[in-house]
């Protein structure tokens, strides 16, 4: 089904796999007639096209990209235009596209939501922007319908900013990136590693986009084989596919921890563009006749079999065949993998009990947003639901078309009336379900979805209160199969039914008449709309020579996900107000969090109040005792604050606000063993955090202990990676960290203690 090269590619023609040995060149020498070198071949691949293209620097080792175009939704606009405004923001130098498909239930903190949307048409009429209002669409089908284009760059502050199958290399990354696009500034990474994804064969009937994500997921997701590099997708099993199907691929490229994706364009992507009546921004990509990859996964889609992604990590996959002959050995596994996501003991947590009769039985289906809303997954839903229903049992059937111009052709076309009569109920444009804040399942509910997520909690769940649900991910055509046996788990391979293929029509005229597009017309005069719970940062403090540092909180899950970083859900409602928002910091994993750093950000109040250090916070005065016995440390000149340790925190969500709420509670470092995406780590360094690794097993320390790194400031500045640091108790403990690799501009964000210091010292 799925196999892992071992080692690097040469593809030839765009057909030929050629597997890098020392023989490699001399075999891509007697198939083309042309001698190249590795070097020479790596140029050959579309993602380097494009982000030669677009890089500022001259130099392709170490890229600094402008995007052509940035979008956002309603609960990271406001904090990044905030910032860009704390940091001098004039007017959005690039189209900047506002989107309103989290906060549109405005369900959540009475006028709250509806203040943020307000805030984002004032600032898109006043920096010259584009805003699209509640339930017109989810963000990123409002980017492949009016952004896309062919060699394009976009970023976007939401993780899944994924549009290769359109040839638009995108990314998606916290607010802060986007603030330095804002400030004319750029993304600075090393070249990434591109690896080939070799498409061949074609699809069975009743296997979907999300059969094959979730496939290729499974495959390279643990051993972490494209991660924070371009999965470039090639082959001849490319043209067997539709643009919708390919696109539902690409979304979920996101849950591999790779950096972006970009697939080979034809006569399908064309016919997208001309759809959409954007001709001009249709561009053939392809790779040149010899190109070189640092992998690839070779996928052949004829053997893909509807798949199922159980609790609680879309990499958990089983064939849903594979699960229905082994049901109760598989839901054990799951169990058991789950007692370690949700501590052990602090709920009961069983899937045995939806057995029936053999059976697997879900209490909900839900196809929605980015992922699981394009036309063509509901038009197919939508055959194998017609003339059955889904039963008046605890089974329900939720449908959220990804825009409303998809809408509007399922209207029309009358699959949305085939739908509802079966007893699914539809949905507007929403991303909801996504991440907890729609269609949230019963307690103890098993809920079988196509969209994007299934961590823990994610769904709306809290463990904290006693509460658990399951999300399992899987295609929209096996939910419809599902949702037909009323309940009881069933492949769309196994159901008979006659795919109509509609053909899709794009009406305009929805977003002409609703969307507000001031692009390259931005107007000084208009005053921004805050409400009550929109709120500046507060001020953050520059690093001092010396740290002292509370491990405050200490994971040891295999994966820490954004999600349990800082909840999602109804903690949206209150992302525009930094510090209301941090009072959820690890509130799903660890509850005691905030309370613990809030003790210790007293004495950092103090300290920069001019304050007595040891009234504010009596404790750290028996810590400075300690390590002025060996160094000559000055309280009142050394910076005091809290760090959180996880094995490998920051899968997930590309939302600044797993960094910047540890920050506005007083955490100045995160200490991980590795951090899971690049993302979480650049958020860490933009909030002024030190991003600390130990790659060791065993701590030498432990939540609660304090640590003091002597001469930080120095070594960040210096370029140090080796960094001494001691566990402070009755003896200083000494042990090693390591910064990694940093950019000039990342160090000195961090001296100076978050990117709005930064921008502000140069202003």
């Amino acid at each position: 089904m799925i196999k892992l090269y071992d080692n690097g590619v040469y593809l030839v023609n765009g057909s030929e796999i050629v597997e890098d040995n020392a023989q490699a060149l001399d075999a891509v020498l007697a198939k083309t007639g042309k001698k190249v070198t590795k070097e020479e071949a790596a140029k050959g691949t579309m993602a380097y096209g494009i982000l030669e293209a677009h890089n500022t620097s001259g130099n392709m080792e170490n890229l600094q990209i402008k995007f052509d175009k940035l979008t956002s939704h309603d609960i990271t606009f406001v904090g990044i235009i905030q910032t860009a405004r704390a940091s001098g923001l004039e007017k959005f130098p690039v189209p900047y596209v506002l989107t309103n498909c989290h906060n549109s239930l405005c369900a959540v903190g009475g006028t709250i939501n509806e203040d943020d949307h307000m805030f984002g048409l004032t600032c898109a009429k006043k920096y010259g922007g584009m805003y699209v209002p509640p339930h017109q669409a989810v963000i990123h089908q409002f980017a492949r319908e009016m952004l896309a284009g062919g060699g394009k760059m976009l970023l976007g502050s939401d993780s899944h900013t994924r549009y290769g199958a359109l040839g638009t290399m995108a990314m998606g990354e916290g607010g802060p990136e986007l603030v330095k696009q804002l400030l004319n500034r750029t993304y600075d990474i090393p070249m990434p590693g591109v690896v080939a994804v070799y498409l061949t064969g074609k699809p069975n009937k009743g296997v979907g986009p999300q059969d094959v994500a979730l496939a290729i997921i499974g495959a390279v997701f643990g051993n972490g084989y494209v991660n924070n590099k371009v999965m470039e997708f090639v082959g001849d099993g490319v043209a067997n596919l539709s643009a919708d199907f390919r696109i539902g691929i690409d979304v979920m490229t996101t849950e591999t921890t790779c950096l972006s994706s970009i697939w080979t364009t034809d006569d399908k992507i064309k016919d997208f563009y001309d759809i959409h009546k954007r001709p001009q921004d249709f561009k053939e990509l392809k790779p040149d006749a010899v190109a070189y990859y640092d992998g690839m996964v070779y996928v052949d889609l004829s053997k893909i079999k509807p798949m199922i992604a159980m609790p609680f990590h879309p990499s958990n996959v089983y064939t849903i065949d594979e699960l229905n002959a082994n049901l109760m050995d598989i839901l054990d596994d799951v169990e058991k993998k789950a007692l370690v996501s949700l501590d052990n003991n602090k709920v009961k947590y069983t899937l045995k009990d939806k057995v029936h009769n053999g059976r697997l039985y879900v209490e909900q289906g839900v196809i929605a947003g980015c992922a699981g809303g394009g036309f063509e997954n509901i038009c197919d839903a939508a055959d194998i639901l017609r003339g059955k229903y889904i039963g008046a049992d605890e089974f329900s059937l939720s449908v959220y078309p990804s825009s409303q111009p998809v809408f509007m052709e399922l209207v029309k076309n009358g699959r949305i009336a085939d739908l509802m009569e079966t007893g699914a109920t539809i949905r507007s444009a929403f991303c909801g379900p996504c991440f907890g804040a729609g269609d949230v399942p019963p307690n103890n509910g098993l809920s079988i979805r196509h969209s994007t997520r299934n961590f823990p909690n994610r769904e709306g769940s809290k463990v904290t209160s006693g509460q658990i649900a399951s999300v399992a991910l899987m295609d929209a055509r096996s939910i419809a199969a599902t949702a037909a046996n009323k309940g009881y788990l069933t492949s769309a391979e196994n159901v008979d039914v006659d795919f109509t293929k509609p053909k899709y029509f794009f009406d305009s005229t929805i977003y002409e008449n609703r969307v507000y597009n001031g692009v390259g017309k931005p107007d000084s005069d208009v005053e921004i709309k805050f409400g009550p719970n929109i709120k500046d940062w507060p001020a953050m403090s520059a690093l001092t020579d010396d740290i002292v540092i509370k491990v405050v909180s200490e994971i040891h899950d295999p994966v820490t996900t954004t999600d349990e970083l800082i909840p999602s859900g109804e903690t949206s409602s209150f992302r525009s107000n930094p510090l209301g928002l941090a009072e959820f910091t690890l509130s799903r994993k660890d509850p005691e969090y905030v309370g613990r750093a809030k003790a210790v950000a007293k004495a950092e109040k103090a300290r920069v109040a001019g304050e007595d250090i040891f009234t504010a916070c009596p404790e750290v005065k028996d810590v400075f005792e300690k390590i002025n016995a060996k160094f000559d440390v000055k309280p009142e000149n050394t910076q005091i604050g809290s760090m959180i340790y996880a094995v490998k925190p920051g899968d997930g969500s590309a939302r600044e606000q797993a960094a910047s709420c540890q920050k506005v509670l007083g955490g100045f470092a995160n200490i991980a063993k590795e951090y899971a995406t690049k993302r979480y780590r650049s958020n860490l360094i933009n909030w002024g955090m030190l991003p600390f690794i130990y790659d060791e097993d065993e701590l030498p320390f432990k939540n609660g202990d304090y640590i003091f790194v002597k001469d930080i400031k120095k070594s960040v500045e210096d370029k140090i990676d080796t960094i001494k640091a001691y566990v402070v108790g009755d003896e200083m403990k000494e042990f090693e960290l390591h910064l990694g690799k940093l950019t000039d501009a990342e160090r000195e964000i961090i001296v100076k203690g978050c990117l709005i210091n930064y921008y502000r010292s140069q202003m």
